[in-house]
């Protein structure tokens, strides 16, 4: 990863120019193929990477609507397109959705991917309900720690998972019981309603020994090689969802939701940021432009 120069983006139809402000980046991604191509397949190096966003338009598209010039925005930039680690980014208007004027762009950054991956993996994919159990892995983590509060919410019962460096973290955002993966029996965990993995590996394998009769173990890493017995297993790719932002938002100004924000760097120390081995407690968010 380098800085450089690159284009001013063209907005296509149904697109908005965005002025970045903060921006995410989640680490994996530089092993996403889509991350190097088009949606065609074809090579689109050199990349710019990131794919969560906080901004404001200053752009519109042939005929775009739902938003306007001057907007602040957040949201979840295409996957395989020039992403969010630059001072302007071409987005679908349909991936962004507005955000209220006392939200830092900063905390807004570190919500799309995280937020909507929870609510994805326990609603949609694990119909979780009210007084069911949830198995969180990674719990104290970007994802996991968003998954505990909303399953909370939604008063299901959590167990999480994670380091022991987590253990604390976990504690107050409300898991009743907490897995130390290192030190601990994950199968001591008892059978939960639906497992939520983010991990996946060893742990996800043995995850599906987990999953109560008719519930299911959902992951976000790789399709399943091990199937509950008596359960579903879903593997699934967080998508865009403006609705779901505009809740998110909403529960953020209301207090009821409190994103993982890690480091703040500017745009020129994110390469050294990114590097390899550069793993930080929370979001590590690049702060692009001042309010």
């Amino acid at each position: 990863m380098s800085l450089t120069d690159m284009p001013y983006p063209h907005a296509a139809e149904n697109d908005v120019v965005v002025r970045v402000h903060a921006a995410g980046f989640t680490p994996g991604e530089l092993d996403w193929p889509a991350t190097w191509s088009d949606r065609a397949g074809r090579d689109r190096t050199p990349s710019v990477p990131g794919h969560e966003l906080s901004g404001v338009v200053v752009e519109l598209g042939y005929g775009t609507t739902g938003l306007s010039v001057g907007q602040r925005v957040f949201g979840l930039a295409d996957w395989t397109r020039n992403g969010t680690l630059a001072e302007y980014t071409a987005v679908e208007a349909r991936n962004l959705a507005p955000l209220p004027a006392d939200i830092d762009h900063t905390v807004a950054a570190a919500l799309p991917i995280s937020g909507l991956t929870a609510w994805q993996g326990l609603f949609d994919h694990g119909r979780l309900a009210t007084g069911q159990t949830v198995l969180i892995h990674g719990a104290a983590g970007g994802v996991g720690s968003i998954a505990v509060q909303l399953a909370r919410e939604a008063g299901a019962r959590v167990i999480g998972t994670g380091r022991a460096s987590g253990r604390d973290r976990a504690l107050a955002l409300g898991v009743h019981t907490f897995i130390d993966l290192q030190a601990d029996r994950l199968e001591d965990a008892g059978e939960a309603d639906v497992v939520f993995d983010v991990i996946g590996g060893d742990i996800l394998d043995r995850s599906a020994a987990l999953v109560r009769a008719g519930g299911t173990l959902v992951t976000v890493v790789m399709p399943p090689k091990v199937q509950p017995k008596d359960g579903r297993a879903v593997f699934f790719v967080v998508e865009p969802d403006r609705a779901r932002l505009a809740d998110l938002a909403t529960r953020l100004r209301d207090g009821r939701l409190r994103p993982f924000v890690g480091a703040v760097r500017p745009l020129a120390e994110a390469p050294a940021a990114f590097g390899p081995g550069k793993r930080a407690p929370g979001k590590t968010i690049i702060r692009v432009a001042e309010d």
